[in-house]
């Protein structure tokens, strides 16, 4: 059976990767400039960013459940790290600052979701408006500007090893870290077995509150990582950092493969849904397609995923 299961995410995984080739053509054959390095390097800089939040969501969703506040989490910890930094503070322990928020964030929605028993989708609707509320007063509305002269801040998201951006090599750390933990560990295997079936999982001892809540806190943690290079990136914190990126994580995470009702999917299509994605956005600006036009595309795209995912469980 699990060999069954193995071939189909590999059929899968072949199938959007096919799908993944045949846009980068398409978009290469209408404008060359996209094969351009210095293009490469800008989309692999956007990809960065949006992979983070997309792969904690990958979790969320394996186990049934939804993360709309991913976003939020992201600018309110933007701003609070970049408002340590203009007060003096050490890059690094604003860093653990940052980290420690997305723990105490994740875990709001976690047991909120698992002790309050309410739905994922209020839940992080809610904690995705309460989150940007508090960044908007935080920040009063206005950018908070970050340190030009402190190396570690500039480093995280403009730094480079050997010629390599160093949030590249962040983004595969993080990856492997998270795929081992999925691939290879109990809590990964609870977290399948939970979103394929929660009752089967609750008589077998699986802790379903604690395997759950887990999950949101890795998803406020990728949130966090994908603030603060982001902050880094831009030299600031934004007010609006963040927005709308909950649809095109979750938008990644379908086109993966990964099954909207929990129990089936990887890490692996998330990533090729995170390229889809990219190389489709990068396309339509090298194109000249208005901004409007490009949330209709994406939204018919997300469509499109869905109602494959919907078939595929069928």
């Amino acid at each position: 059976m699990s060999n069954i299961k193995n071939r189909f995410k590999e059929n899968q995984n072949l199938g959007t990767i096919v799908a993944l080739l045949i846009l980068i053509c398409f978009v290469s054959v209408l404008n060359p400039a996209f094969l351009q390095v210095s293009n490469l390097l800008n989309l692999m800089r956007q990809l960065i960013i949006n992979g983070f939040v997309a792969l904690g969501m990958t979790f969320v969703i394996l186990t049934g459940g939804i993360d709309l506040s991913v976003g939020s989490t992201l600018a309110l910890s933007s701003a609070i790290f970049a408002g340590l930094l203009q007060n003096g503070t050490n890059t690094i322990l604003a860093i653990l600052v940052a980290i420690l928020l997305a723990i105490i964030l994740g875990l709001i929605n976690g047991l909120l979701i698992t002790k309050g028993k309410l739905a994922p989708f209020i839940v992080t609707l809610a904690t995705m408006t309460i989150f940007r509320g508090l960044t908007l007063v935080f920040m009063d509305g206005r950018p908070i500007a970050g340190p030009r002269d402190d190396f570690a801040f500039q480093f995280l998201g403009k730094g480079q090893v050997l010629g390599i951006p160093f949030q590249v090599i962040l983004f595969i750390i993080v990856y492997i870290i998270l795929w081992m933990i999925l691939n290879k560990t109990s809590y990964g295997r609870k977290i399948f077995a939970v979103g394929g079936n929660e009752k089967a999982s609750f008589i077998s001892g699986i802790n379903i509150a604690k395997s759950k809540t887990f999950v949101y806190v890795i998803s406020a943690l990728m949130a966090v990582i994908s603030g603060l290079v982001l902050t880094s990136r831009l030299n600031s914190a934004q007010p609006t950092a963040g927005s709308a990126y909950e649809m095109d994580a979750i938008a990644a995470v379908v086109l993966g493969g990964t099954s909207m009702t929990g129990g089936s999917g990887s890490l692996t299509g998330t990533l090729i849904g995170i390229l889809i994605l990219g190389v489709l956005n990068n396309g339509l600006n090298l194109l000249g397609v208005s901004s409007f036009y490009q949330q209709i595309v994406k939204g018919i795209v997300i469509l499109i995923a869905v109602l494959i995912d919907r078939k595929r469980n069928k």
